[in-house]
């Protein structure tokens, strides 16, 4: 991609203005983060006004800027402008925070090992728990509900402070410290102290099942996970079909979906999108295996890049979506920085499939929908598929 391409690498936030544009993801292994230059700081008052991404930015800044000159704290009134904006996937980080995220698309975090998104009724959910990890010795679970971190309580947060609360950002908390977690389950309510350890993902496993199938399964699109995936295409037995596990995946870096979409497309669009009313389009590399049927496999927790990738190979014909409805998580975000050097981040855009499917708030339904065995009917699909003619 060209250096001016918007969808690069992310780049720390100290060293310099112009951030990475992606789609803000949900889940306590990481955030990934949307990102522009900066917004203009000295726009004009009706500017600042408006209800333009540029103009809700410049709001933010300037409440942040009046705070600090009364001496009061710049990132509290950012995040009050913030939950004034009505955007639901707005968020102010500290500077701590923003870096930390970063790292956790590097594949590297400090936490305690659970997947989470924010439900329709303000309730975190666990999605998710690492293997081996702090959650999982607990014996946490999918599908519990975080109510409290260290006594304060989570319902109506956005997921992007409860990650900062369990990570303990603000205390730069490192391995070792604890943090007491409030759960529910059912009728059950109990709390559980863990203590927080240095963590990798492994954001892409792949294996082989009955019939000739090989299964890659991808968790978050961290950095590199795109290639991980194509060399998986690959390495897979010749004639062998392919299921993409795309559940619980909230998300990640958009250059990797973009190019795991490479590993199966030969070119062509894979999705537009629009940033302050100006239409931009993601295209996938020429080369890509067209040939191995394959199946995408989605559900509730399928999320944001997840989301992007499985609208391009659904609306170009390569893949048989299975699963249940995706999450709808199809808006783009743009962090600025602060005085405090704190970042602000609101929805600036949202992006649609290669058919013009608008995702957000809508979710992509499969075309074979199906809750319960959903990986054994994908894998008895595949065996039915054969090569495109």
């Amino acid at each position: 991609m060209s250096g001016r391409d918007p969808f690069c690498q992310p780049r720390r936030i100290r060293r310099g203005a112009a951030l990475t544009l992606l789609f803000t993801s949900v889940l306590v292994a990481g955030a990934a983060t949307g990102s522009l230059p900066q917004a203009d700081r000295k726009s004009a008052p009706d500017e600042v006004r408006s209800a333009t991404p540029a103009g809700r930015h410049a709001a933010v800044a300037r409440a942040a800027e009046e705070a600090m000159a009364d001496g009061k704290s710049p990132m509290e009134a950012a995040k009050r402008a913030v939950s004034r904006s009505g955007d639901r996937w707005g968020a102010v980080y500290s500077q701590g925070e923003y870096e930390e995220f970063e790292e956790s698309l590097d594949g590297q975090y400090t936490g305690v090992g659970l997947w989470a998104r924010s439900g329709r009724d303000g309730r975190i959910e666990v999605t998710k728990v690492r293997s081996g990890s702090p959650a999982a010795t607990a014996g946490i679970r999918p599908g519990d509900l975080l109510r409290s971190v260290d006594g304060e309580k989570t319902d109506g947060r956005p997921v992007t402070e409860v990650v900062s609360l369990l990570r303990g950002d603000a205390t730069e908390a490192t391995a070792g410290t604890t943090v007491r977690l409030g759960l529910e389950r059912g009728t059950r309510a109990w709390s559980e102290t863990l203590r927080r350890a240095r963590l990798s993902t492994d954001p892409v496993t792949v294996r082989e099942a009955a019939g000739a199938v090989t299964v890659i399964r991808v968790d978050t699109f961290t950095k590199g996970s795109g290639d991980r995936i194509r060399e998986a295409v690959r390495q897979a037995p010749r004639g062998a079909g392919i299921v993409l596990d795309l559940r619980a995946n909230s998300g990640g870096l958009v250059t990797e979906a973009v190019t795991a979409a490479s590993a199966f497309l030969d070119g062509g669009l894979v999705a537009t999108y629009d940033v302050d009313g100006e239409q931009r389009a993601l295209h996938a590399d020429p080369g890509g295996d067209t040939t191995r049927p394959l199946v995408a496999l989605v559900d509730g927790g399928t999320m944001s890049a997840a989301e992007l990738l499985t609208g391009a190979v659904q609306d170009r014909g390569r893949a048989l979506v299975v699963g249940s409805r995706t999450f709808g998580k199809g808006s783009v975000q743009m962090p600025s920085r602060l005085p405090d050097g704190s970042v602000a981040e609101l929805t600036v855009g949202h992006y649609r499939t290669p058919s013009g499917r608008g995702v957000d708030g809508r979710g992509i339904t499969p075309d074979l929908e199906v809750e319960d065995g959903a990986e054994r009917r994908a894998e008895t699909v595949l065996t039915g598929l054969g090569p495109p003619s």
